[in-house]
């Protein structure tokens, strides 16, 4: 509830997930029956990079800044660059837009999308970015009570997006027990859940937690952009998919690597493999 996302609002994590995040939604878009999207932690949906917060870090320069206004290094990440150029119209970076804003960009006419956001005031202004939008709802809840209340959805195909701020100490636990009682609910259902890379033992406790679920089809997408030689600092980020589309694991392997190549680095690197495979 202290957490605010706009000291890190753009930075190299938000470029990896929300990158992989509209990949997803393209493949989605790709049939014509509607599909729905949860966002289990939608923040307020549009970060000021002008703020006093967003300057005081400016770690979006080491992140979008080395992308906007550029040729997309790899075809995959022109539906992720395209939502930020979205709300950046006069072409000058100074705004970035949330997971909820690149699901809302990614929506047809037939689309959904649900936000919970726990926080107020996080809540009371995501409830202001899209006013009068029928295709957007937005409930303060807490986020694993969402997965109850909103799975499964009536539209049948979709994504959960599930991304903790990690102020718990406990977050890792709560997510994989969150996912294994969202799958029952919802086995068909689309999963990413991200999680930061400081302490690789608790990645791995994490990972051993949700592949002792027994939940099939589960990939593993990790870019690091420091060597792993301390746990004082975020190293890089992953996420956990459970139902990737399609040859998913294959187009990640370039689009990640084309971030680490764009991103400044002092090491680390590109990691998809299946956690479990497909049953």
């Amino acid at each position: 509830m202290n957490y605010r996302h706009i000291f890190h609002a753009g930075n190299p994590a938000d470029v990896m997930k929300h990158a992989v995040m509209a990949l997803i939604l393209e493949h989605l878009r790709v049939k014509p029956a509607p599909f729905c999207v949860l966002d289990t932690h939608a923040g307020i949906g549009r970060y000021d990079l002008t703020s006093e917060a967003a300057q005081k870090t400016l770690e979006y320069e080491d992140g979008v800044g080395r992308l906007f206004g550029a040729p997309a290094p790899h075809p995959s990440l022109t539906p992720y660059l395209e939502a930020v150029a979205a709300i950046n119209p006069d072409g000058a970076l100074r705004a970035y837009p949330g997971s909820p804003r690149i699901a809302r960009a990614a929506l047809r006419p037939q689309d959904r999308l649900v936000l919970g956001e726990l926080h107020p005031d996080d809540a009371h202004a995501l409830r202001r970015e899209f006013r009068d939008d029928p295709q957007v709802a937005v409930h303060e809840i807490d986020a694993y009570v969402a997965l109850k209340a909103h799975l499964p959805p009536k539209e049948k195909r979709g994504l959960v997006l599930i991304d903790p701020p990690f102020e718990q100490p406990d977050e890792f636990t709560r997510m994989a027990n969150g996912l294994a009682a969202a799958h029952r609910r919802w086995p068909t259902g689309i999963y990413a859940l991200w999680y930061p890379i400081k302490e690789r033992a608790a990645v791995w406790r994490f990972q051993d937690a949700v592949e002792k679920t027994g939940i099939p089809k589960i990939l593993l997408a990790e870019l690091t952009w420091h060597p792993e030689d301390t746990h004082l600092r975020l190293n890089g980020s992953g996420l956990l998919i459970v139902n990737p589309p399609w040859r998913l694991d294959e187009t990640l392997k370039e689009t990640l690597a084309a971030l680490h190549a764009v991103l400044p680095s002092t090491g680390g690197g590109v990691s998809v493999t299946w956690l479990a495979p497909e049953a």
